[in-house]
This record gives C-alpha cells, sequence and structure tokens, in this order.
C-alpha cells in the first residue's frame, strides 16, 4: 500500500499539572530531513525521539517540536523569605547604627536586593515525567502515519486511475497498427507507378517492404509497457515505502512510450502517444510525494 510524504500529527499528555505538546509535520524528500525543536527539559532525549521518529517515517522532511505548558502557579517566581529576611535584619541593623529609621520603604528595598525574586532550583527529567512524553511523541508519530496512509489512499486511488487510462490508450492502438501496413504498402507501390518506365524487382520490393514494417514494428514496445503497467500495480500494492521503486517503473514506462511515439507514423498513432505521455507525466509528478 502507498503512504504520502505529507502529513501531521499532534499529541497533548499531562504529567503532574504540566501539558506535554507534541506537533510533528512532513514534507516529501528525497531522504529522512528531520528538524526539531525539543524543551530543555527533554533534550538529552533527543536521540531518542529521533530514533522513534526515523523508525515510523523512513523518509520526508520532517519538523517537530515539543514543549511543555505549566500552570501559573507552577510558573510562578518562588519569593526567598528566608534571603529576604536576612537582608532586612543586616539593613535594619545598619539604619539603626546610623539613625536612618524614618522613611524607609523596607518592601521595595528587599525585593530588588540580589536573588530574592530569582528561580535557582534545576529541574531534573524524572524517569515517570520521560515515560509520558514519549508516550506523547510516539502517539504524535502515528498520527502522523495515520495522515499520511489516508493520503497515500488517495494517490493509489489516483495511480490506479492514470494506469488504467494508458492500459486503454494503448489497447487502441492496435487497429492503427494493423492498418498502417497496407497502407506504406499502398504508399511505395503508387509512388513507383508516378515514375514513368521504372523496372523493379517486386521479391526485392518485397523485402525491403518487410524492412521497413519491422523497423516500425511496435510489439515489444507495446509488450514491455504492458509489463511495466503491471508491475506498477503490484508495486503499489507491496508494503509501503515504495515510492522510489515507482518512479523508476515510471521512468522506464517513459522510454516506451517515447519509442512507441518515434515509431508512429500515422497522425492518430501519434495523438494517442501523447495523451499516454500526459498520463504519465501525471504520474511523475504525484509519485514524488509516495513514501
Amino acid at each position: 500500500m502507498i503512504q504520502s510524504m505529507t502529513g501531521y500529527g499532534k499529541a497533548v499528555v499531562v504529567y503532574k499539572g504540566k501539558k506535554i505538546n507534541v506537533e510533528i509535520k512532513s514534507l516529501n524528500s528525497k531522504q529522512l530531513d528531520l528538524m526539531t525543536r525539543i524543551a530543555p527539559l527533554y533534550r538529552e532525549k533527543e536521540m531518542e525521539i529521533r530514533q522513534i521518529v526515523a523508525e515510523k517515517l523512513l523518509r520526508g522532511k520532517v519538523e517537530m517540536s515539543v514543549w511543555i505548558e505549566k500552570d501559573a502557579s507552577a510558573e510562578a517566581t518562588p519569593v526567598n523569605t528566608a534571603l529576604m529576611d536576612n537582608y532586612y535584619q543586616q539593613l535594619k541593623v545598619f539604619a539603626d547604627e546610623h539613625g536612618l529609621t524614618g522613611g524607609m520603604d523596607w518592601m521595595q528595598t528587599l525585593v530588588r536586593m540580589p536573588d530574592v525574586l530569582t528561580k535557582t532550583e534545576v529541574e531534573e527529567l524524572e524517569e515517570e515525567e520521560w515515560a509520558v512524553a514519549r508516550a506523547g511523541v510516539e502517539e504524535a508519530v502515528q498520527h502522523l502515519v495515520d495522515f499520511r496512509t489516508q493520503e497515500g489512499a488517495a494517490l493509489e486511488k489516483k495511480f490506479a486511475e492514470k494506469i488504467d487510462n494508458i492500459e486503454r490508450l494503448l489497447a487502441s492502438i492496435e487497429p492503427y497498427e494493423k492498418s498502417r501496413v497496407e497502407k506504406i504498402r499502398v504508399r511505395i507501390l503508387d509512388g513507383l507507378k508516378q515514375i514513368p518506365e521504372v523496372e523493379y524487382d517486386k521479391n526485392r520490393l518485397e523485402q525491403e517492404l518487410i524492412y521497413y514494417i519491422e523497423k516500425l514494428d511496435i510489439s515489444e514496445e507495446k509488450q514491455r509497457l504492458t509489463n511495466h503497467l503491471k508491475y506498477f500495480r503490484e508495486t503499489m500494492a507491496d508494503k509501503a515505502g515504495q515510492g522510489k521503486k515507482l518512479g523508476f517503473i515510471a521512468q522506464e514506462m517513459g522510454r516506451e512510450i517515447n519509442t512507441t511515439g518515434s515509431k508512429s507514423n500515422q497522425a492518430e498513432m501519434q495523438n494517442i502517444v501523447v495523451m499516454m505521455k500526459d498520463e504519465l507525466e501525471q504520474i511523475k509528478e504525484q509519485v514524488l510525494n509516495a513514501l
């Protein structure tokens, strides 16, 4: 089955009042190109996060963000009351010794003292919290995979439609292919009749006609193109991650269609070849987005 490389996933998990958000999106790329923006608390787990993404997504230009939202009470900077009291005692002694007892705004003075309103604790990642955050990462990645699968189903439907169209157009060439042999013979004989008193060896003429017709024969091209169409369908039904192979098959289909066009010496056949090229071009455009 086909997966698209375009996708989006998001998960939100909660741990002790923290809301852990994970958002991931992807576009098409020849290989996995992963960019991350991870909350400082989880940066030590970046390699583990990258491994989770690489195992699931395989290819694509991927952007992932992991950030934390906390309650306002948890975000508030705590007041270091012990330090504040120490400052107060020292300043009061100084004020008493120097007779500075009136008109002093103690609160404004104390809150401006160093480290009174400074967060000094270092937050460490607990294994229990990481287990919750990791589950959020896995959930977001799975949502993206589900999105890719849904988009891939639409791609597969489009490809099947285009392959059917090429197959139908290829079959429509056959009547013109059979009739052109006689047209070639008649055209050559009519040309010879226009030349007065010309003599020619009928056996040699038949040999030349056979050689000329064989050069314009497209039986092999038709057979190879039919095989490529079948192989494209089989590859679509295979496991995900076959986008590159589908691209290679489309290139081979193009070779056979182009050769058929170069051997087509009738306007009707050439028109059909142009229509096949148009269908194939639409496949090539969309196959770039297949995983």
